[in-house]
């Protein structure tokens, strides 16, 4: 299905956002689901990915920083609280959806962090 995203924005150092990433089709539950980011120039990265069992793996850059959660078991939605934003944070967040069916990643939301 098409995944929805929202919640970019500029902010300052410091500040907080909240990304959402919804399945508008969420006929199968997800078996991941979760964000990487890319910076100008650089490869696509994990930032954090959830399986099905609630596990979520995190980047060490963002650990104790940002938060991944699922809206509840029944839909594909989850949410990114990114606190304490840093200047190396900007970058367009892409949410990535893994189901037995296969894999999508949404058209991408631009966070950027002002020092």
């Amino acid at each position: 299905g098409q995944l929805v995203e929202s919640g970019g924005g500029l902010v300052q150092a410091g500040g907080s956002l909240r990304l959402s990433c919804a399945d508008s089709d969420n006929s199968i539950s997800f078996t991941a689901m979760g964000w990487y980011r890319q910076a100008p120039g650089k490869q696509r990265e994990l930032v954090a990915m959830m399986a099905s069992n609630g596990i979520t793996n995190y980047a060490d850059s963002v650990k104790g920083r940002f938060t991944l959660s699922r809206a509840s078991a029944a839909r594909n939605t989850v949410y990114l609280r990114m606190n304490d934003l840093e200047p190396e944070d900007t970058a367009v967040y892409y949410c990535k959806l893994t189901t037995p069916w296969g894999t999508s990643w949404g058209q991408g939301t631009q966070v950027t962090v002002s020092s």
